[in-house]
């Protein structure tokens, strides 16, 4: 099973049709017999497959690999299927990490992006290209990772999006072709707001999607020199023109070890700093996912701050944009400096005279739900409400359970049962929140996906199990037909309702 689906035999593939004198010829499935998904599972769309600049090759992207193969790999490779010849070509053969998003240049450039290592889905997204059968690495150099990219119109450059202190936003590299000079990496756009994608660009414009905490996607044109904005889509004005919006502030603290850390810190419309506010600890899932300023429909911080609250949001360890070290510094540390960040962070912030540390609590999902677990047994009664949200509860059971393998192999150092193995056995014990589950005493609701194969339904119950055995007051809000996500409409009016409701109850 994958995400939120089984495995029943059949897989999408690739089919080509000729279209001669208004007649469509029959399909050929450029994948005969093949065991193997294009567009990839769970996520994957029509960017993993693609022409040729010159309409002669098919590219497709595809894990060759099936059963245990599959659950511990992240090896994707992207084929070329020749028209005239009928014969595949594996051009990442030997890139053993994630291959994807293969596009050419005007000129017929193929640019992709890639990961060095088998097995690790968040290693450093590089942008390749392959120009006269040879590979260059355009941002080996540069301490960051690529998401979305787009070829300028001209072919000699890349417009990318890559998470930056907090935010999303454009970079620019040079494609510097049988030259030998060196590509060099140029930040385009700067400011407190996420470019969500690249949609295309036309001669010196680019068209991009924009969010903020405050503000939900609109389309907005940048120029690619000076990276200038230019609003284009208004959708919600006539919304934001009636709502009081949150106040939304940037601040640095110095952790436990004496790194800087951002801090998101988002404050409840028309806030009064004489008064005192009660205050949620927000913990990012992922773990290497950046907090940006993002703007969901589902952990919606400018909805948790017009119910009254002070959202703390920090930039932990493990986040993409702070560089490379810094988001590879969560895997195998999972119960380690990552929650002294978040501690540090809560704390640092009940020393504002509007914080109400005598009501505070503690929301996340994913690995912000295992956050969430992992505090419940260690906060020191700081907190007195918890939300846990399909979150790791006991990692013996997860390995056992999880539809990708790889991903806790590589985040925890293996699999419980390698004695010798001291990171794992690190990771199953000292970073186990069913560990310290003795020690909880605080009231938690945690949520839970039946769908939800990447952090099963024996996670939450079992917590929900645990805390009702204990005494602690408790609440399980299970959705029969959600996956790790809740995104049917009426459950999502449910998760909001459940959400406020339990946080009114226990700390407002």
């Amino acid at each position: 099973r994958h995400w939120d689906t089984w495995e029943d035999g059949a897989f999408s593939h690739v089919f080509l049709n000729s279209l001669n004198d208004g007649k469509i010829s029959e399909s050929t499935d450029l994948m005969p017999d093949e065991a193997y998904d294009c567009p990839q599972k769970p996520f994957g769309g029509d960017e993993d497959f693609i022409w040729s600049f010159d309409g002669k090759q098919i590219l497709y992207v595809t894990k060759k690999k099936f059963g245990k193969e599959y659950a511990i790999s992240t090896n994707t490779d992207i084929f070329s299927y020749d028209l005239a010849t009928k014969k595949t070509t594996n051009l990442t053969e030997g890139m053993m990490g994630y291959d994807m998003k293969p596009a050419y240049s005007p000129g017929g450039v193929l640019a992709f992006v890639s990961m060095k290592t088998d097995g690790y889905e968040s290693d450093k997204n590089d942008i390749i290209v392959i120009s006269n059968g040879t590979k260059v690495n355009l941002t080996k150099d540069w301490d960051g990772t690529v998401d979305d990219f787009k070829w300028s119109a001209d072919g000699k450059k890349i417009f990318f999006t890559a998470a930056l202190d907090g935010t999303v936003q454009i970079f620019v590299v040079n494609y510097p072709g049988v030259a030998k000079a060196a590509p060099v990496v140029k930040q385009l756009t700067k400011g407190d707001f996420d470019v969500r994608s690249i949609v295309g660009n036309v001669g010196n414009t680019i068209v991009i999607e924009r969010t903020d905490m405050n503000h939900a996607a609109e389309l907005y044109s940048v120029d690619a020199t000076t990276g200038v904005f230019k609003q284009l889509s208004h959708i919600n004005d006539a919304i934001y023109g009636s709502l009081t919006l949150s106040k939304v502030e940037r601040r640095y603290l110095t952790a436990s070890d004496g790194q800087p850390l951002l801090v998101w810190v988002i404050y409840p419309p028309g806030f009064d700093p004489a008064k005192k506010y009660p205050t949620l600890l927000y913990c990012q899932g992922g773990p290497q996912s950046p907090l940006t300023q993002f703007y969901s429909f589902r952990w919606n911080f400018q909805l948790m701050a017009a119910n009254g609250y002070v959202i703390v949001a920090p930039n932990r360890r493990g986040m993409p944009g702070h560089g490379v070290k810094w988001n590879e510094e969560i895997s195998r540390d999972y119960g380690g400096q990552n929650m002294k960040d978040y501690l540090i962070s809560i704390d640092e912030l009940c020393k504002e005279p509007f914080v109400d540390k005598n009501r505070l609590g503690c929301v996340g999902a994913s690995y912000g739900g295992y956050s969430v677990f992992f505090l419940a047994g260690i906060h020191e009664k700081r907190f007195k409400s918890f939300i846990s949200h399909d979150g790791i509860f006991d990692w013996r059971s997860m390995y056992g359970t999880t539809e990708e393998v790889f991903f806790v192999n590589q985040d925890l150092g293996g699999p419980y049962w390698d004695k010798d193995n001291a990171a794992a056995q690190k990771s199953y014990n000292e970073f186990n929140p069913v560990n310290y589950v003795k020690k909880w005493d605080t009231p938690i609701m945690i949520i839970q996906g039946a769908k939800d194969y990447r952090v099963p339904v024996e996670q939450g119950l079992g917590a929900f199990q645990a805390a009702q055995l204990m005494g602690i007051k408790s609440k399980l809000l299970y959705f029969q037909n959600e996956n790790h996500w809740v995104l049917k409409d009426q459950d999502a009016l449910v998760w909001h309702r459940e959400f406020y409701k339990w946080l009114k109850e226990t700390i407002k």
